[in-house]
């Protein structure tokens, strides 16, 4: 590791300390954060997806590292323009960001990775999480690939000023990492709407996979599955609402800008805010997985592009909720009864449901793996 200075090595120290998983915490006082985040970082502006530059040069050197040991995601990629490569204010979606440190470690720690283990990481980004594995793992047990080449390649450059030299692929990391495999734990640190086969042939059997999903929806759960024998994976997920930016391939279709709900209005079983909530809407995704959401609160609209499939709902005074509907899929049909079927269990939580992938399906379960389930679109 370089040589930090002493107002460095005090701001890691106390992000540390803020940590409830003490087996990360020596990563943490060690790695040094600064280095992973460039020259300048992306900040929201408060209006939409616009953002602003913070570099370096135009801050002192203590509010820099102030603002690089806030427990805080800063942002370094926008639509593929990196931080440092952008002029004044820009508007956009997020494409890469240094995830904040607490983050990083829950979901380090939710793989149950320890010594002696070998580890297939699914989005390296800045390279944070990679080196705080390879200093409590060592860099022989650490494997990372990456997508995007130029955030690959500013990764690769902070990991080695950081002391550390793990297997670094450019690539998808959807297909894994066939070389290096069998991996004792594969963690993903970007959401998937379904697991990639490859994963399940990649992990040793008894093996962990642990990824946070995520839908069109937008509705997340976090899953963490073991592997059996058979090469099949299952697991409840966890209590953790943890998500990260979705694995480019997994993005929605671009929505049409014509919205033209129609068909015949007839009464809403549930109320369309029941989506607001976070395990409604992740239940809402399960029945209609490719389906988008727009709007809410006195109008929620789902849309399927592939088939030109939507479900407008609207609230009418002293009747309540109404919804029309056209295309061969009746979205809201779908949604309804499994809203029902949640809520007949007791609206649980997502954790009181789990997932299992084969090669051939995957499907996700309420209760125990005999109970309700949906098919996610693998």
């Amino acid at each position: 590791m370089s040589i930090p200075s002493d107002a460095a090595l005090s701001l890691r120290r106390a992000l540390a300390d803020r940590l409830k998983d003490s087996a990360w915490r020596d990563a943490v006082a060690s790695v040094p954060r600064e280095l992973f985040l460039g020259e300048a970082v992306f900040r929201g502006t408060g209006r939409g997806d616009q953002w602003k530059v913070i570099r370096r040069e135009d801050v002192s050197a203590s509010e820099w590292l102030r603002l690089v040991y806030q427990d805080e995601t800063w942002v370094t990629q926008v639509n593929g323009l990196m931080a440092d490569e952008a002029a004044g204010r820009i508007w956009g979606t997020p494409t890469s960001s240094s995830t904040m440190p607490t983050l990083v470690v829950k979901m380090l720690a939710a793989s149950s990775v320890g010594p002696g283990e070998k580890i297939l990481e699914i989005g390296t980004g800045t390279g944070y999480s990679t080196a705080l594995m390879c200093h409590r793992l060592g860099d022989g047990a650490v494997t990372s690939i990456e997508y995007d080449p130029v955030v690959a390649a500013r990764a690769r450059a902070a990991i080695t000023a950081a002391g550390c030299a793990p297997t670094l692929v450019v690539g998808d990391g959807l297909a894994g990492y066939e070389k290096n495999a069998e991996y004792d734990r594969l963690i993903a640190t970007c959401s998937v709407r379904y697991i990639p086969i490859p994963w399940l042939w990649q992990v040793r059997n008894g093996g962990t996979v642990t990824a946070p999903l995520w839908g069109w929806m937008g509705g997340t759960a976090f899953a963490h599955l073991t592997l059996d024998d058979m090469g099949n994976a299952s697991g409840r997920f966890l209590g953790d609402d943890l998500y990260f930016m979705a694995a480019r391939a997994h993005l929605p279709h671009p929505l049409s800008s014509t919205l033209m709900p129609r068909g015949e209005p007839r009464q809403s079983r549930i109320d369309p805010n029941i989506l607001d909530d976070e395990t409604g809407l992740f239940v809402a995704q399960l029945a209609a997985p490719s389906a988008q959401r727009v709007g809410s609160g006195d109008e929620t609209i789902l849309v399927d592009v592939g088939t030109g499939s939507q479900a407008a709902t609207r609230k009418v005074e002293g009747e309540g909720w109404t919804v029309c509907q056209h295309g061969p899929l009746r979205l809201w049909d779908a949604v309804e009864d499994a809203i029902e079927i949640w809520q007949g269990a007791g609206s649980p939580h997502q954790s009181g449901f789990g997932l299992t992938a084969t090669p051939s399906w995957q499907r996700v379960w309420l209760g125990d793996i005999d109970g309700p389930s949906w098919n996610l679109p693998a």
